[in-house]
């Protein structure tokens, strides 16, 4: 199977390096890597051309967004690329990432995507496999889309990333891809993907926005084909619980950026909508959280959002 990965490039000179030796060295050799350089104004460009393998393109565009350079390289890819995945160009892939995937995505026909485990700042994430539509409509459950592998029939059926989000816009395009059928699970409990945290990052400045969760949501639950699949009072009662968890992961994350009142109090707005068990014992802690030490502190440590709190 020959696969086509796209990444999307912006001022990235650090790590964009590192990013392209992990495809290259890949034990699963047949792929062709587009890197779309988002209008950068750093060495992201020369350090990109810098790579004499005849399997990777690099174009430039004007600065346009993620969402746009993504589905520039998509439209770029080689012809004969039968799957698809979008690698961000600060993570790296580890060297059997492209052969589970492959593996995972070959042996079920019927899987629109095959996802392996990803490693954030120390933590293992395994995302589900099988039907995730409404489980994706509760919560985002991936890192971001370069622990997947997908279908390159069923990606551009899944149509374009939504090039007028600043947040969430890989949560609504993997949404629109479990419309298409379920996911596969990748052999192995390593990490396929290792994500990398780095605080200019915008999934960090935005994790702590209303406005940004309020933006995506409003496209995500606008889809039609939810309506159709879920029907209103379904549909109305999961937006209820994104809304709920959103809030936790606003509040999570505020108190993570040491603005610990305004955190709690998105935190008890997330109990009051969505109660649990679990809920109120992390709300509890997070009261309790400046008399504990770092290295107790679980849920609150410094950690990016994926996700809410279960």
């Amino acid at each position: 199977m020959r696969v086509g990965i796209v990444t999307p490039a912006w001022n990235v000179a650090p790590w964009i390096a590192a990013a392209i030796r992990s495809v290259i060295a890949q034990t699963h050799a047949n792929w062709r890597m587009v890197v779309v350089d988002d209008g950068s104004t750093d060495a992201t460009t020369a350090l990109a051309a810098d790579f004499p393998d005849s399997r990777l393109t690099l174009l430039r565009q004007p600065n346009a967004g993620v969402s746009a350079a993504r589905n520039r390289g998509l439209a770029a890819l080689d012809p004969g690329a039968e799957a698809v995945l979008f690698l961000d160009a600060d993570d790296w892939l580890a060297p059997d990432a492209l052969a589970r995937l492959v593996a995972a995505l070959c042996a079920a026909p019927d899987a629109v995507a095959a996802a392996g485990p990803c490693a954030r700042a120390e933590r293992v994430l395994r995302p589900p496999a099988g039907d995730l539509v409404e489980a994706l409509l509760r919560r985002n459950r991936f890192a971001n889309a370069g622990h997947l592998l997908i279908r390159r029939a069923a990606a551009i059926e899944a149509g374009p990333f939504c090039p007028g989000l600043a947040y969430g816009e890989d949560w609504d395009y993997l949404i629109r891809l479990a419309l298409r059928g379920p996911f596969a699970a990748a052999p192995g409990r390593a990490p396929v993907l290792h994500v990398r945290v780095r605080p200019g990052g915008a999934c960090y400045r935005l994790a702590t926005d209303p406005a940004a969760f309020a933006a995506c949501l409003d496209v995500i639950f606008a889809n039609p084909g939810l309506l159709t699949r879920l029907g209103p009072v379904r549909l109305a009662a999961l937006r209820q619980r994104a809304e709920a968890e959103s809030d936790w992961v606003i509040g999570r994350e505020l108190i993570r950026h040491g603005k610990r009142r305004a955190g709690r109090d998105w935190l008890h707005r997330s109990v009051r909508a969505l109660p649990s068990a679990r809920r109120l014992l992390l709300l509890a802690g997070a009261h309790a959280l400046p008399l504990l030490p770092t290295k107790l502190r679980g849920p609150f440590a410094s950690y990016p959002a994926v996700g809410g709190a279960g």
